[in-house]
């Protein structure tokens, strides 16, 4: 009884070490035990962003099904800006893991400011770009005139509003870097509860607020985010913890920007080639009515709703084999990686085990048309069966990047979605008469053989000599 004691014990101060709010330097000790510590607030922090945009797409449904499909056609180019947002949290997670594993924390501290200035300075284009041209693209996108006439809003909101989502991004790749993956959990969460509280008061218009429709949804996951932000710098600025961010930080340094647009531009690089790839699906999907690009959407949310808690399982192996690698201990940051994707594995097959059993279960919570249903659960059941590839290449791809090599995941990513991906989805889908299945099975296909390349080169080792 005192053992069983005492190990229940030892797990609840694991639980405790890892949501305290403390930067960690992972260079020793248990590798199991640093996993941990890191992947338990990190998939909080990936299992609140989707659970937000679950929620959304909950509310939305309500509005009508073409209000889910503009969602659905903003999503995939608001996708775009994700991996620019992306890109530049992997760089600032390398770069500061980097500079953390050597003990150079105001070396770090120097290339989060830098990191900071590089997303503003991004975000703001795109912003002014993305509310100038947001008809043109939801039309370019195949949104019917019906979709166009009520969305709009929402998707020039999205567009135009995203240096929150570029900073919310950027600045949590800069505390997972520096080892401090709760308050990256904690800024999602403020970020998300604020959002999905908000949901229902601007789509519907509850009490004082006005009824914006779809357009609500927009707004309240802005704010929402715009407020996570904000929690975000006031931790940074104030200064507790490894990185202390001080005036003389906020000067341009151009030789570690210069540094961090070369491994930025190869981890966006490899982001927005996977983004501009379901661009390109979704086009595909949309010539088959709004009810597909409905199911579709649910479906592609649901299975991104349990991705991106692997996410949170492929980021604490970044930040431990760039952490490792600064220190000079590259066996280290190689088996954990290994140990990471294990793991990856194990919780991506009980996922599919419940996706396959349940898909028309799910997809019917959000809406019961019965052509919706049946789209998306044969895309949840399709998909969700390359679970298991998945798991080693999402954890795989992210520790090349947590080594400064994001190339070669750029390069894979162009092969399997660009050269594979796309031309297979459009061949199986209007070639071969499987309409929409076939876009469902070239993701699966691609995404598989994604994995198996990033395993053989990963097995290589050259990722352990980059420097940065």
């Amino acid at each position: 009884m005192q053992s069983e004691k005492r190990s229940w014990r030892s797990y609840w101060d694991i639980i405790r070490s890892s949501l305290d709010g403390t930067e960690k330097v992972y260079t020793s000790g248990s590798i199991n035990r640093a996993i941990v510590l890191l992947a338990i607030p990190m998939v909080l922090e990936m299992a609140m962003e989707r659970l937000f945009a679950i929620v959304d797409v909950f509310f939305v449904a309500r509005v009508g099904v073409d209000a889910v499909a503009t969602v659905g056609l903003t999503e995939a180019v608001v996708t775009i800006i994700y991996a620019l947002a992306m890109g530049l949290s992997m760089a600032a997670t390398a770069m500061v893991a980097r500079r953390v594993g050597e003990g150079k924390y105001d070396a770090a501290s120097w290339s989060a400011v830098q990191a900071i200035f590089i997303g503003l300075v991004v975000s703001t284009i795109l912003g002014v770009l993305g509310w100038v041209l947001a008809e043109d693209i939801l039309r370019g996108m195949g949104g019917s005139e019906k979709v166009l006439a009520n969305g709009v809003g929402y998707t020039r909101i999205m567009l135009g509003g995203n240096i929150v989502i570029t900073l919310l991004f950027l600045l949590n790749g800069i505390f997972r870097g520096a080892g401090d993956a709760a308050l990256a959990m904690r800024s999602l969460w403020i970020a998300n509860v604020l959002n999905i509280l908000l949901d229902p008061f601007f789509i519907f218009g509850w009490g004082p607020f006005p009824e914006l429709g779809v357009m609500g949804a927009a707004v309240a996951t802005t704010i929402g985010r715009g407020v996570g932000v904000l929690f975000q710098l006031t931790i940074l600025l104030r200064g507790s913890g490894l990185l202390k961010l001080l005036k003389r930080h906020f000067v341009i340094n151009w030789n570690i920007i210069w540094r961090l647009v070369k491994v930025a531009a190869g981890g966006a690089g490899q982001y927005f080639i996977a983004s501009a790839s379901w661009v390109f699906l979704m086009r595909i999907v949309s010539q088959f009515g709004s009810e597909v690009v409905a199911g579709y959407t649910i479906a592609i949310r649901l299975i991104i709703f349990t991705i991106l808690p692997s996410w949170g399982i492929s980021n604490a192996a970044a930040t431990l084999v760039g952490q490792n690698l600064g220190a000079g201990h590259p066996e280290r940051a190689e088996a954990s990686a290994w140990r990471a994707a294990f793991y990856n594995m194990i919780f991506l097959l009980l996922v599919a085990v419940i996706y396959v059993s349940g898909a028309p279960q799910f997809i019917r919570f959000f809406a019961d048309a019965p052509a919706v249903v049946d789209a998306g659960a044969l895309c949840l059941r399709i998909i969700s069966a390359g679970y298991i590839f998945f798991a080693y290449g999402m954890v795989i791809s992210q520790s090349f990047n947590g080594a400064g090599d994001t190339r070669t995941p750029t390069i894979i990513n162009f092969f399997c979605f660009w050269m594979m991906e796309i031309p297979l989805g459009y061949l199986l889908a209007t070639k071969t008469g499987l309409e929409h299945t076939g876009v469902y099975w070239a993701i699966t296909i691609s995404e598989t053989t994604m994995a198996l390349i990033c395993i053989w080169l990963f097995r290589k080792g050259t990722w352990k000599t980059v420097q940065i």
